[in-house]
């Protein structure tokens, strides 16, 4: 048996950005940052920041192109995966590890939203069991308890 799963509560790094395959299933991609602190040998607090490329498909990465903003706090829970490829300038060869999301949950409020001069953005859940579409995924996992989440959701918070 073998387990392939990832959680990740972070801030997105930039705007995503979403393209389509040329069978029209949108691809959205985006970078996001975790912040790790520890004490060093000294005893001084330390921050170690971690950044994760993340992509997602269908439904989902069209809610992510719509309503994530650069600086917005998400949920994502997916799966790694590396890719490799020809880079044409070097004619090397090329790893990426990805973080390919099927569940997506956003923590910025509303309210944070809108001061920060984005869209809005609720605090639904979104994602598909198999990892490739959309829809509302009422029973998905809530994010780890330990920070300040956002307010209670409610049906006026979902965008659709």
């Amino acid at each position: 048996m073998s387990v392939n799963k990832v959680i990740l509560v972070g801030r997105l790094g930039k705007d995503p950005e979403t393209r389509f395959t040329s069978g029209g299933q949108a691809v959205c991609n985006f970078t996001m940052a975790t912040d790790e602190t520890y004490k060093d040998r000294n005893g001084e607090r330390q921050k170690r920041t971690e950044w994760h490329r993340i992509v997602l498909w269908g439904k989902l990465a069209e809610i992510a192109q719509q309503y994530l903003k650069k600086g917005h706090l998400v949920y994502i829970e997916g799966r790694i995966q590396q890719r490799q490829w020809d880079d044409p300038k070097t004619q090397q060869k090329r790893t990426s590890v990805d973080i390919v999301g099927n569940v997506m949950r956003m923590l910025t409020s509303r309210a944070e939203s809108v001061a920060a001069g984005a869209r809005a953005s609720g605090g639904g859940s979104y994602g598909s069991p198999g990892g490739g579409g959309g829809g509302f995924d009422s029973e998905g996992p809530a994010p780890p308890a330990d920070d300040a989440v956002g307010p209670e959701v409610t049906d006026e918070d979902i965008p659709f």
